[in-house]
């Protein structure tokens, strides 16, 4: 009798992959950027909405100079820089992201003054120049200078006896030339624009609409009376953007605190990455600045007034209808109110006991759910403990609150606290100090990794026994972001998730290095292996003639191993589908590579951040949420965690939400095999397409008015 041949599974890694098969990181980045000034150009957006697109372009470009650019010239200066896995040398990189942050800031400073401008002043919303005011407006501004911005100013000479002033990173300044009347000599100096005061200074409003003043044009009428007895020649407004990343060596621990706090003050005065130039400056002002300052040409971006266009997030969040997205409330979850709609939660615990609670932020409400958990927690008598992450949190955050309160109540808190969260590293020192003084036991993670995982577990004493809660998510503890990004997260009292939990929680406060977990998949150990086994598999699935199918949502798509594994499985057939809101250095759409690849990105009121990874998994899939992005930072530098989604309503639901940002009637950025996005916002006939964020909030209204009959 014959038997029937055994399968062999194919021999996945047998064929090398070309070169050249990377997307550059930065300039990808870069075409991010791109795409959220692409909102800012939309005339089908509302325009307040817009001037919020203009401020996020300008702040995120910041970032991208002060983080990206540095590190990438700390390298080469050190020689420690290798070719990017695009296969650029490190200088054409820094040139190839000089060339396009020329052309995009020079594009976003040209739709501020000829699209969004205009339409603003037919709204009554304008910029003036100070003599476009009357007699009486100028008088007002007087004293407003005069009691409000003089006392705080601080005019720097440069001269035998005054060096060039340092110039703060970030800062508006001005460059002044005066004139002594007494000898004919010329002098520079510097006036730095207080940054603590408004950007723009609204004029008193008497009928006209909403005027605003550039604070920096304020001060350059009031000169004279910075520099009493000298003749103002000149004056002209830059900026300077400096190295503001992070590097700090870690001994232990304990002395993290200290390494970051002299760090923090060390970035104060890294060197300068990006000198922006008022288009109109003398040019022996700007020959002035550039050798000072030890910037190269190429680091000198000359863009027509008003510099710092982040400031514009002022004029954003004018209330004036009809001119933002519409309001948006977010609910608590329909299992969290016994299928009441209420803005009181329930029993919180009661509603976990009876299943586990997929949430969906900011469509639901995270103070009714994740802020409403923790509360409850802190004031039940039956809560013995509460183990938390916390990576970015508000300074007046309830989460923190909630903490103290437990620990003031006798209960054993555990925080793991991430000091070193970029930018939010002072904030952080702060309240992890104030919850040491409460009582709290706070944790600083493990030596050379970030702790970036989101995670809550809570202990309960209950009559058969001690049960754990736990909340496992893809977003900060932070209520008032929980507004703005879309996140998920999984409120669960199973106990596998809880043993793991546990397991999770004493490896990151003691040492357990040998820790295997059930539902979770842990970076930097097993979170890159687990994904790229399931991607393997779902190739044995596809030989197999089994159902396959990977889909996955993250922010950035750039680790190489991982996206090696897609090519692979789309070599052997598997449809990958990819949904990006940031960089990716993968290339969809190339023959005999990536063919049955998509990648899509959406953008949009909010802000994209929750992670998915979906996979048919031959009929049966297998769905994980969680913190980490395919990014090298994350897989091998930080401790990240996934949780596998069991319950199958949450399984459809999370694959229905991928499959809703691909579907091609959703508007969307489609990335090309040129590394090139293309915006796919108008169906044929001119209308636009399905906005996925207005369908979600359009969907659970509907629902709710369905669950309310």
């Amino acid at each position: 009798m014959s038997m029937a041949p055994v399968y062999q599974p194919p021999d996945i890694d047998a064929e090398p992959l070309p070169d050249g098969r990377f997307l550059d990181r930065e300039i990808s980045w870069l075409a991010f950027n791109e795409r959220v000034l692409e909102l800012a150009e939309d005339d089908n957006v509302p325009l307040l909405e817009r001037v919020g697109f203009l401020a996020i372009f300008a702040s995120n470009l910041d970032e991208f100079f002060m983080v990206r650019v540095a590190g990438l010239k700390r390298r080469i200066a050190t020689g420690l820089a290798v070719t990017a896995a695009s296969g650029l040398e490190p200088r054409e990189v820094l040139e190839a992201i000089s060339v396009r942050a020329h052309e995009l800031m020079e594009r976003h400073a040209r739709v501020f003054s000829e699209l969004v401008q205009p339409e603003l002043a037919k709204h009554d919303i304008t910029l003036v120049a100070w003599d476009d005011l009357d007699e009486d407006e100028q008088e007002r501004l007087h004293v407003f200078f005069r009691e409000h911005v003089f006392p705080v100013l601080t005019p720097l000479a440069v001269d035998p006896a005054h060096p060039f002033p340092y110039i703060s990173g970030l800062s508006l300044n001005l460059a002044v030339v005066v004139r002594n009347p007494a000898t004919d000599a010329e002098h520079f100096a510097r006036v730095k624009v207080p940054p603590l005061l408004p950007r723009f200074v609204e004029i008193e409003d008497i009928g006209q609409g909403r005027r605003f003043l550039g604070l920096e044009d304020l001060i350059a009428v009031h000169l004279d009376q910075l520099f009493p007895g000298m003749e103002v020649l000149q004056h002209h407004s830059f900026r300077v953007t400096r190295n503001e990343d992070l590097e700090v060596e870690e001994d232990d621990a304990e002395n993290l605190m200290q390494a970051l706090e002299k760090e923090l003050l060390r970035r104060r005065f890294g060197p300068p990455v990006r000198l922006e130039l008022a288009a109109d400056t003398d040019q022996h002002v700007r020959d002035l600045l550039v050798r000072e300052l030890g910037v190269s040409r190429a680091e000198v971006y000359e863009l027509p007034k008003p510099l710092d266009l982040t400031g514009l997030d002022l004029i954003a969040g004018i209330p004036v209808r009809g001119m933002h997205y519409p309001a948006h409330v977010p609910v608590t979850h329909r299992h969290l109110t016994d299928g009441r709609e209420s803005a009181t939660p329930a029993d919180v615990f009661a509603a976990i006991r009876s299943r586990d609670v997929m949430l969906h932020h900011p469509y639901d409400s995270f103070s009714t759910s994740v802020q409403a958990f923790l509360e409850q927690a802190a004031a039940d008598p039956h809560v013995l403990a509460i183990k938390q992450t916390l990576y970015r949190t508000s300074g007046d955050s309830p989460i923190v609150d909630a903490l103290i309160d437990a620990a003031e109540a006798g209960k054993q808190v555990l925080a793991i606290v991430e000091i070193k969260a970029r930018f939010d590293e002072q904030a952080n020192i702060s309240w992890a100090r104030k919850l040491e003084h409460a009582g709290v036991h706070v944790v600083y993670g493990i030596v050379g990794l970030k702790t970036h995982a989101k995670l809550s577990l809570v202990v309960r004493q209950e009559v058969d026994g001690l049960r754990r809660y736990c909340h496992v998510g893809t977003g900060n503890y932070n209520p008032k972001t929980a507004r703005q990004y879309e996140d998920l997260g999984l409120l669960t009292c199973d106990p596998e998730v809880g043993e793991d939990l546990s397991r999770l929680f004493n490896q990151l406060s003691g040492y357990a290095p040998k820790t295997a977990f059930r539902r979770l998949l842990v970076a930097p150990r097993s979170l890159r292996k687990g994904l790229i086994d399931r991607i393997h598999q779902e190739i044995r699935h596809h030989q197999a003639g089994r159902d396959a199918h990977i889909r996955i949502k993250v922010n950035a798509m750039v680790d190489e191993a991982v996206i090696d594994a897609l090519y692979r499985a789309s070599r052997f057939g598997v449809p990958v589908d990819i949904a990006v809101r940031g960089i990716c250095a993968l290339r969809p759409g190339v023959p005999e590579l990536s063919e049955t690849v998509t990648v899509r990105s959406v953008l949009g009121r909010f802000l994209e951040h929750s992670r998915i990874f979906a996979f048919a998994g031959g009929g049966d899939p297998v769905v994980y949420i969680g913190s980490a992005d395919m990014m090298h930072r994350n897989l091998d530098r930080r401790v990240e965690t996934l949780v596998r989604i069991t319950d199958p309503s949450h399984i459809r639901n999370l694959i229905e939400l991928v499959d809703l940002a691909m579907d091609d009637r959703t508007a969307s950025w489609h990335l090309g095999a040129d590394g090139r996005w293309a915006r796919h916002h108008l169906g044929p006939d001119g209308e636009p397409l399905r906005d996925l964020q207005a369908h979600l909030i359009e969907s659970r209204a509907r629902h709710r008015t369905l669950r309310a009959r």
